[in-house]
């Protein structure tokens, strides 16, 4: 099966092609509100509570109202009727009231991918917001596909690698065993996947520029969905290791991670 299976919309479980919200609700004209996803383990969502306190952070910030505890149920409610499915699931709060999550396929990612830089200016107004505003983002990534690679890598006009638009960004330097993200400073997302990585792997936070990547050895991206994922070219250049051995320690790491968070089989 493929997209949305199951949601719940303000507290009654419903088929997702069946769940409404109203065409005046502000998070649909305006992108006004906050979402999440968590990847789900045979009905299992990895790090919930990390991700439900960012989407209360993120609420706070935007200035949102936003019932952490009814979230919560409504997410246990609904994953108790979609029972053990792997996949993800979404949540959304808007600025009309509406709390919506929907149970989802993940789509299947290939071993290792291309990325294309597109220049990106973040907005600075909306650090610490994970807000339902993506359409930049999504711009970001066609435009890397018109370029004739799989995904974008976001860099500042001034020449700054951040990271690509739903994923963090790790890569290793040419004679440097080092595993390197850019810094939280550079008004990027704080991933959890991002996170986690860094505590499992030691990474260290590097300010990249774009002249880096011509120094690149092996690099990933990292998210809920993704998880860990090989890059093998950027802007054309094949890197050397596609997967290296930081992207292949860090896969196995991150995924024994999620068995032991979860109590699944490894």
């Amino acid at each position: 099966m493929h997209g949305p299976r199951l949601a719940i919309l303000d507290g009654e479980v419903l088929p997702a092609d069946e769940a409404r919200i109203p065409a005046s609700d502000e998070g649909f004209l305006r992108g006004d509100g906050v979402f999440e996803v968590a990847r789900l383990y045979q009905g299992r969502p990895f790090a919930w509570e990390e991700h439900l306190a960012r989407m209360q952070t993120s609420a706070e910030n935007l200035r949102l109202p936003f019932d952490a505890a009814q979230v919560d149920t409504d997410v246990r409610t609904l994953l108790a009727a979609a029972g053990p499915v792997d996949g993800a699931v979404r949540v959304v709060v808007t600025r009309g009231g509406a709390r919506l999550a929907l149970v989802e396929d993940v789509r299947e990612q290939p071993a290792a991918i291309t990325l294309a830089t597109v220049v990106y200016a973040p907005t600075r107004i909306l650090d610490g917001i994970k807000s339902l505003s993506y359409a930049a983002n999504m711009l970001a990534g066609r435009l890397a596909v018109e370029q004739g690679a799989d995904e974008a890598l976001l860099v500042t006009p001034h020449g700054r690698v951040l990271e690509a638009p739903t994923s963090a960004f790790f890569y290793v330097l040419t004679g440097d065993a080092t595993l390197y993200t850019p810094p939280l400073d550079d008004h990027i997302l704080d991933s959890i996947t991002r996170r986690r990585l860094i505590g499992l792997t030691g990474a260290m936070e590097r300010v990249t520029a774009r002249d880096d990547l011509a120094r690149l050895d092996e690099a990933f991206l990292a998210s809920s969905l993704r998880e860990v994922q090989s890059v093998q070219a950027i802007d054309g250049r094949w890197l050397t290791s596609a997967p290296g051995d930081r992207t292949v320690e860090a896969a196995r790491l991150f995924s024994r991670m999620v068995a032991a968070d979860l109590g699944l089989d490894a």
